[in-house]
């Protein structure tokens, strides 16, 4: 018999030491390839040549169309339950990369509601954490001609009669399978939601390849909205996924969590508490003493400081590759190893602090990355919903 995985993962739970190829076994992905690779836009992005991104459903579809000019989309989201860390932000930075180089489309959905019914929040509280997280959205430096950003609840005259519609394609037993035994019937429906946010983009600009960059564990969400989209009803191509693996939190391998007692590194924090919370918090792969140190040598495989920098904050492979080599060999030490990490991770938030400080109002910056009326009717009726007026009332 199979030994039996000491990890969880699911869109609400990770815990233990993750097996990521046996994650691939579990929930039917494939390995991204080194042709695949080959395949994004130059410079290649870290997070794929490093293998950060590494599985993948049905991505070539959407790398085709990139690499040919025709019509793209990339959906990613956010859903605010707290502060945004370093962990949250990569996503989106990797999309805006798309975006300027090939000229895809991005979708951002907020999932409030889902927050909701999931946190021990009162909707005051995610409302606050949907603001703030908004401008730190905007910062990135979408183009507001090919962004659109939907926030559930805000945008609920076309999400939930669209959700409405999906959600009669899923069953009690499936979403029991996929996600466990919801807490309440709000997130018995969520996965409706959810698939509208996928989907989305089709909807309002017709059929074309759909890419989700996404957590490993949030691939469940995908597989349940791409059975809605076999469905012969709705003129839709399932939506392709590209899954990362998890930045590790600073007290070592795992997720990094804002919503637990182990410290991360918010988009907030200035240089000071950056250079603080590497140096008191993150786990170190080297020796406990200086000349076993340099006899033994650092294991680069588990220093977080390290990953920090192979994962995101350092875009030199041979950087990365001479730092893992020196650390490894024992001449490079693990405080030496963690000023840098502090050094490129406080210069990337004092630059996406600036252009946060640059924004105006938050009404006024969204409002060009709202849902045009038009594309509302769009997508309501490609759903289904060929007269509105009810919805408009």
């Amino acid at each position: 018999m199979p030994a039996e995985d000491n990890f969880t993962v699911t869109p609400y739970a990770v815990e233990g030491d993750i097996d990521y190829d046996r994650l691939l076994d579990k929930f039917g992905a494939d390995a991204l390839t080194t042709e695949q690779k080959a395949k994004f836009p130059d410079p290649g992005h870290p997070l794929v040549r490093r293998n950060v991104f590494y599985a993948e459903r049905d991505v070539d579809p959407f790398l085709d169309a990139a690499s040919d000019d025709k019509l793209h989309s990339i959906v990613t989201g956010r859903g605010p339950s707290g502060p945004m860390h370093i962990g949250h932000i990569f996503p989106f930075y990797f999309a805006k990369y798309l975006q300027d180089r090939t000229g895809t489309l991005v979708y951002i959905p907020f999932s409030d509601d889902e927050k909701y019914f999931l946190k021990d929040k009162s909707l005051g509280e995610i409302s606050d954490y949907t603001r703030e997280n908004l401008l730190d959205l905007l910062a990135v430096g979408f183009d507001p001609e090919r962004t659109r950003i939907i926030v559930d609840t805000a945008d609920a005259d076309v999400m939930y009669p669209l959700a409405t519609a999906f959600a009669k394609e899923v069953t009690q037993a499936t979403v029991d399978a996929t996600y466990g035994d919801p807490e309440n019937i709000g997130l018995s429906f969520y996965p409706a939601v959810q698939a509208t946010h996928l989907l989305f983009p089709q909807l309002v600009e017709g059929r074309h390849p759909t890419l989700v960059p996404i957590a490993v564990d949030q691939d469940p969400h995908v597989r349940v909205c791409r059975d809605i989209a076999a469905k012969e009803r709705y003129d839709v191509a399932k939506p392709g996924a590209l899954l990362s693996k998890f930045l590790p939190s600073l007290e070592g391998p795992g997720k990094m969590s804002s919503s637990d007692d182990a410290p991360s590194i918010l988009l907030s924090d200035d240089r000071e508490t950056v250079f603080d919370k590497i140096r008191t918090h993150a786990y170190s792969g080297g020796q406990t003493g200086l000349e076993e140190h340099r006899e033994q040598g650092g294991n680069p495989e588990v220093d977080v400081s390290y990953q920090f920098l192979y994962y995101f904050f350092e875009e030199s492979d041979e950087q990365v590759e001479r730092l893992a080599r020196e650390y490894r060999e024992g001449s490079l030490l693990s405080g030496e190893l963690k000023e840098m990490a502090a050094e490129n991770i406080a210069n990337f938030l004092e630059a996406h602090q600036e252009r946060r400080r640059a924004l105006g109002s938050l009404e006024d910056e969204l409002e060009q990355f709202r849902l045009t009326e038009s594309e509302r009717q769009d997508a309501r009726r490609r759903a289904g919903y060929p007269d509105s007026s009810l919805v408009q009332q």
